[in-house]
């Protein structure tokens, strides 16, 4: 008895875009896929001009937010599997981030 390999290749992300309450991702096999900002707390907590800054890992495999030390996978968006982040790490890197903008601010 023979068994047949089939390799399944995971659409890669083409296009992200990010709104107060939406994370949206647009991918190369056609569909689109919509998340809350929410499950991904660090980019609920990031300025405007940190969300826009992300680049594609992987040619599209997943999606990197350099300055939030975030990234999402697309595998994962299409899982439905949110931030695994703990709730101690989120609390740490809200400490070091606010003690970081405190030490940038103008005297």
């Amino acid at each position: 008895m023979s068994s047949l390999a089939i390799q399944i290749d995971a659409p890669l992300a083409l296009h992200v875009d990010l709104t107060n309450d939406t994370l949206t991702v647009d991918l190369n096999d056609g569909r689109t896929i919509a998340v809350p900002i929410e499950w991904f707390p660090r980019l609920v907590h990031a300025t405007p001009e940190e969300r826009t800054n992300w680049r594609f890992i992987g040619a599209g495999e997943g999606i990197r937010w350099e300055s939030l030390d975030e990234d999402i996978s697309t595998s994962a968006l299409l899982a439905g599997v949110p931030s695994g982040e703990s709730q101690k790490s989120l609390r740490r890197w809200l400490a070091a981030r606010s003690a970081s903008h405190q030490g940038s601010s103008p005297s």
